[in-house]
């Protein structure tokens, strides 16, 4: 009788639940309506302007340039990316090293980088070739005996420096994101690790790094997407981008706008589709995470 008895109870309850009206919110849909009027009156302005020559947009829209230049967006970031990754995973191990060289090195790192802005480290990469005009293999035994030398310039094209800057630049943001899912695991988890006889390098892949994703990842994404839309920033050394293809056809024809608006609307698909599979990536993260608490 008394399990009977809870059933009905427990039924009950769901019932009067069920009937709690939920609490409207009609401001919602006014300031939800009023911003989406607001939208599309600024992309009906920006479209139907009589400025804009839409021939134009669609007759370059699919040009070959402009769809190598996303190819070439799209493999700057994916390259820079890896490569800034893998230098702020070193970054952020040398932050939390026990050594103190390694602390100073890797924080001096982070604040260096974190203080020039990522055009002027541009620049810089696109014009090492005023630093070293050449790089030469000598004898060791006999300076004046080159085994092998290249042109810097044609050693560091203006594609080589993009991935460069974007790549050191990209390593002290992510040391940052790196090291702050790292500290996020309890220090319980090491311990036990180390107690289980796991070396460092076994307790960092096994089991700090797993740990560390749910909180690395949404900002990594993040950083993802944002390196997309700085790679615009290469334009100024010619880095085969998106916006270099876009100023190419935009010197030959004048028509500027027009081809902004291309680039624009590419690096609006490109950085979509990215943040969705962002979102794709953050839901099935969340997803196991609430079946391992389960």
């Amino acid at each position: 009788m008394s399990n009977a008895l809870l059933s009905q109870r427990q039924t009950a309850l769901a019932g009067a639940t069920d009937r709690v009206a939920a609490k409207r919110h009609p401001w919602r849909i006014v300031f939800g309506l009023l911003a989406a009027v607001v939208v599309v009156w600024g992309a009906l302005n920006l479209w139907l302007n009589p400025a804009l020559d839409h021939a134009t947009i669609l007759k370059y829209l699919t040009a070959e340039s402009i769809l190598t230049g996303v190819k070439n967006t799209i493999v700057l970031a994916v390259i820079a990316m890896v490569i800034g990754t893998v230098g702020g995973y070193l970054v952020a191990v040398m932050r939390l090293s026990h050594n103190p060289v390694l602390r100073a090195i890797g924080f001096g790192y982070v604040a260096l980088i974190r203080s020039i802005p990522l055009l002027v480290l541009i620049l810089f990469m696109g014009n090492l070739a005023l630093f070293w005009s050449r790089v030469d293999i000598v004898n060791p035994f006999n300076h004046d005996e080159v085994w092998a030398g290249w042109d810097m310039n044609d050693l560091v094209t203006p594609f080589i420096a993009s991935i460069l800057a974007l790549a050191i630049n990209e390593a002290a943001y992510m040391g940052e994101v790196i090291r702050s899912g790292l500290r996020s695991v309890d220090q319980g988890q090491r311990e036990a690790a180390t107690a289980l006889g796991l070396g460092s390098r076994h307790t960092m892949s096994k089991v700090i790094l797993p740990q560390a994703m749910r909180v690395i990842l949404p900002p990594a994404g993040s950083q993802f997407v944002t390196m997309i839309k700085m790679t615009s920033l290469v334009s100024v050394i010619a880095g085969g981008d998106l916006l270099t293809e876009a100023q190419n056809i935009a010197a030959t024809n004048l028509r500027t706008l027009e081809l902004l608006v291309i680039a624009s609307a590419w690096y609006l698909l490109v950085t979509g589709i990215a943040t969705i599979g962002q979102s794709i990536l953050e839901h099935r993260l969340e997803r196991g995470q609430r079946r391992v608490s389960i």
